[in-house]
């Protein structure tokens, strides 16, 4: 008999904390995102990774930069609900979103009905041959984070072949800190990890520990990388 849903939806982190273990227990470290999207679907939980708004560190990069998509293609990773595509988009960039849940995909898309954003649902480990070297942007926010090693390795080299000819790819993650011990995922990057990235012909620009917006000790990496010196020219 099924057990009937509480009162008042479960907190998404703590159902992440319960099942993602199992999953990786099980040889499978990418499974347990479409189990907890499908829990917030169905109104057991509350949605995971739910915002509207872009990435305060992406959309404050772009800003910085006067980003211009006119006739570029960009990619975002890991989309989840399709905050960070739409942005992009709205930037004039032809884009690509893609998250390995098809239950987030079918929520952007629902979200987003009029969206010019192709979200799709696809594997990082698995990108399709057609994508490589193909996108004048890549984003890639805190989806790295969320996998083990392995396979995150393998995400971070797929993730920098994803670029092309004098294209950008911008990583925005967590920070590792020795002194703090908390049950995975997921698994701040160290900066070495950080720097991984620059691989496949990309060159590491910039790598900063910038302050998230409105807060004075909270901090994330933010990594820009370039294929083929000198960087783009943004419109």
């Amino acid at each position: 008999m099924t057990e009937p849903f509480p009162s008042e939806p479960i907190d998404w982190e703590e159902e992440e904390d319960r099942i993602a273990p199992r999953y990786l227990e099980a040889g499978d470290p990418t499974g347990w995102f479409e189990e907890l999207y499908a829990a917030g679907a169905s109104g057991r939980t509350t949605m995971p990774f739910d915002r509207d708004q872009p990435h305060p560190l992406l959309a404050q990069w772009a800003q910085t930069r006067r980003l211009d998509g006119s006739c570029r293609r960009a990619i975002v990773v890991g989309c989840g609900l399709g905050a960070d595509a739409e942005y992009i988009a709205r930037l004039g960039f032809d884009t690509t979103a893609f998250d390995i849940s098809e239950t987030a995909i079918e929520i952007a898309r629902q979200r987003h009905p009029d969206s010019p954003v192709a979200y799709l649902a696809a594997d990082l480990l698995n990108t399709p041959h057609e994508w490589i070297r193909a996108f004048d942007l890549v984003i890639e926010i805190i989806t790295v984070q969320a996998l083990p090693d392995p396979p995150r390795q393998q995400a971070i080299a797929n993730i920098s072949r994803l670029v092309a000819d004098q294209g950008t790819l911008l990583v925005i993650a967590a920070i590792h800190d020795e002194n703090r011990s908390e049950p995975p995922p997921p698994w701040p990057l160290r900066r070495d990890e950080v720097e991984a990235f620059a691989t496949d012909a990309l060159s590491l620009v910039t790598l900063e520990t910038a302050a998230m917006p409105g807060t004075l000790d909270s901090k994330r990496w933010r990594a820009q990388f370039h294929r083929n010196e000198p960087p783009p020219k943004y419109c």
